[in-house]
């Protein structure tokens, strides 16, 4: 009974958080999700909106910058996450990759990749063993490994941090904005290799992301955030054919693509809750 109960728990579970900084500024309130075991849900809304936040309270980063979970409560594979450190995070199976990119500059590529694997103490064999596994999935890095990565593309940067993230072997990758800055070629090879690792490596992913459209492409189940609350919900499929999404979030409606000034004057009208 308790194994059937297992299987269906969620492995990420936000439940009513609220979020301040500096013990003033309210980021969220209210804020509910659950992410499924094997599944990638995104975390959409403009840049504002509280999806970044978000995250990093999931990951316990917000303390490094002044803010905390004030009300509700975080689950991660059943246990409570309020009083956990990053580094205890990365422990349990979870990895973010922060907005940005933020590889060592200083460091190879390859470089890069073998900090992600630091805590797990392997070597030898096995480490190359995690290295190969990386450069299947991203080959472009392979040929790049002994570059430095302040030298490389923004989206070898990018692929490096998912390496890197993905070298530590995670049951759960959160993604910010991974499309920020990259070419839309760039992008859509970036999250073909995110599909195919939740796929082939069944990584559970929250991805925070102002690319509506190629983020409810790839995702599963989706949030919609606005000024630090949802006000939508749905599976992926569903929201990307629902009339506000493409009208607040494609540029799109019934008479067809509106300029971004008939969307923000229509949009301070629109009553979502």
């Amino acid at each position: 009974m308790n194994a059937i109960a297992d299987m269906d728990a969620p492995m990420l579970a936000v439940r009513n958080i609220e979020v301040i900084y500096n013990h003033v500024i309210l980021a969220l309130r209210g804020v509910s999700m659950q992410v499924s075991p094997r599944s990638i849900v995104a975390l959409l809304g403009a840049n504002g909106a509280g999806k970044s936040t978000t995250l990093k309270a999931i990951s316990t980063l917000l303390a490094s910058e002044r803010g905390e979970v004030t009300k509700g409560s975080i689950e991660f594979r059943g246990q409570r996450t309020d009083r956990k450190t990053p580094g205890e995070m990365v422990a349990m199976g979870m990895v973010q990759v922060m907005e940005g990119r933020h590889c060592f500059a200083h460091l190879t590529v390859e470089e890069n990749l073998l900090t992600g694997a630091y805590a797990r103490r392997i070597k030898g064999a096995e480490l190359k063993a995690e290295l190969e596994r990386i450069y299947a999935y991203f080959p472009r890095l392979k040929v790049r490994r002994t570059s430095l990565a302040g030298y490389t593309s923004g989206g070898e940067q990018q692929m490096t941090a998912i390496g890197r993230a993905m070298m530590a072997r995670p049951g759960m990758l959160l993604l910010d904005e991974p499309s920020m800055g990259l070419a839309p070629q760039i992008v859509a090879e970036i999250f073909e290799i995110v599909r195919d690792l939740n796929q082939k490596e069944g990584v559970s992913i929250l991805l925070a992301e102002q690319n509506t459209n190629v983020a409810l492409k790839h995702a599963d189940y989706a949030y919609v955030l606005e000024s630090g609350r949802i006000m939508m919900e749905g599976p992926a499929a569903a929201l990307a054919e629902n009339p506000d999404v493409k009208e607040f979030y494609l540029g799109l409606s019934t008479e067809g693509r509106k300029s971004f000034r008939d969307v923000k004057t229509y949009r301070r009208r629109k009553q979502w809750v």
